[in-house]
């Protein structure tokens, strides 16, 4: 029983707890950083701190995994739970911390070869359950920390100054594959557009469900074909610019809840011819959102769950829809809820 006076002395304190205010120096560590200079891992890691501080995460409920190899070192630079795990499993880790700890936010990075060489099962696979994290991929083309071997995203014949001989093997398209997988939120960055990088790691940790990212990020040292001045080339041969914004177009990736078969099929189909664009023009931006497939029923967070988050994402499709969807509330919402069944 708590009388009046104890009653009393803890509504006075907890209203004289400050409320947090976090900046970037709290997602900071003080490790040294020994990426290579101008190497564009560092414009992904200033985007991914910007992003904690624009969504005010507490440090210490925020978990970011990392892979093998130059992107692997990034849990060691942010001031976060920060997990070094094994080559291509990085995405196993980051859903079993998941399922332990649902209200944790969780992150995981690795690179191109990480991912799409030895893990690409495990990014296949963990599309199946959509659980509520972000996989955040670096793509640079290169094994970067053992020198510079071609990645699985570097063309059949392309040859970079690190190799004896041009890359045999075809190339694998990371967001076709995140597509084909059932990823459903699905985005390209650029490491050199920090706040735009920032955006789009915001977007796809408020959204309620598995978020992919591919991050074009040159390496400085051992890829010297997809450099900083080629994505950023105002001409790419016809006289417009090599990297457009998928904002700045008429794309629409968005299935709100409720979308039919059809429709739901017929996005993911513009959504495929899209992300098969690449050489003379390459589209940065968010590809696929999709609010209609249901979460994992384990590992939701409470506050994903909540109204106004899901009305908001739907008010944005709808502002950037050509033909707006009749979806209320109530049906946004349920599209959540998770029969105990399952």
């Amino acid at each position: 029983m708590i009388d009046n006076d104890e009653q009393i002395i803890r509504m006075k304190t907890e209203a004289e707890i400050p409320m947090e205010n976090f900046t970037s120096s709290d997602y900071r560590s003080p490790q040294n950083n020994d990426w290579c200079a101008s190497c564009g891992d560092f414009g992904i890691l200033k985007a991914l701190q910007q992003a904690f501080v624009q969504l005010q995460l507490s440090p210490d409920r925020i978990a970011v995994f990392g892979g093998i190899g130059c992107s692997g070192k990034t849990p060691y630079y942010v001031g976060t739970n920060g997990i070094h795990t094994l080559h291509g499993r990085v995405l196993p880790f980051a859903s079993g911390t998941k399922l332990a700890d649902p209200e944790l936010t969780v992150v995981a990075v690795g690179g191109d070869g990480d991912g799409l060489g030895i893990g690409a099962g495990h990014l296949i696979n963990s599309a199946r359950h959509n659980l509520d994290l972000t996989y955040i991929l670096f793509n640079n083309g290169v094994y970067g920390l053992t020198k510079g071997q071609p990645a699985p995203t570097l063309q059949r014949g392309e040859q970079t100054r690190s190799m004896t001989h041009a890359a045999n093997s075809g190339r694998l398209n990371p967001l076709a594959l995140a597509l084909a997988a059932g990823y459903t939120w699905i985005a390209r960055g650029y490491s050199y557009a920090v706040d735009e990088l920032a955006g789009l790691i915001q977007q796809a940790i408020s959204h309620p469900g598995l978020a992919f990212i591919e991050v074009l990020q040159p390496c400085p040292t051992y890829n010297d074909l997809h450099t900083r001045e080629w994505y950023e080339a105002e001409d790419a041969g016809d006289g417009s610019p090599r990297l457009y914004r998928l904002a700045e177009s008429d794309y629409q990736g968005c299935i709100l809840p409720g979308a039919t078969v059809n429709d739901a099929n017929s996005i993911r189909q513009n959504c495929y011819a899209k992300v098969l664009e690449w050489g003379v023009h390459i589209p940065i931006g968010v590809f696929l959102q999709d609010l209609d497939t249901p979460v994992a029923a384990h590992g939701i967070p409470a506050e994903k769950g909540r109204a106004e988050h899901l009305q908001n994402a739907i008010d944005d499709a709808r502002n950037n829809s050509n033909e707006p969807s009749q979806v209320d509330i109530e049906s946004c919402y349920g599209a959540l809820k998770i029969d105990a069944a399952d």
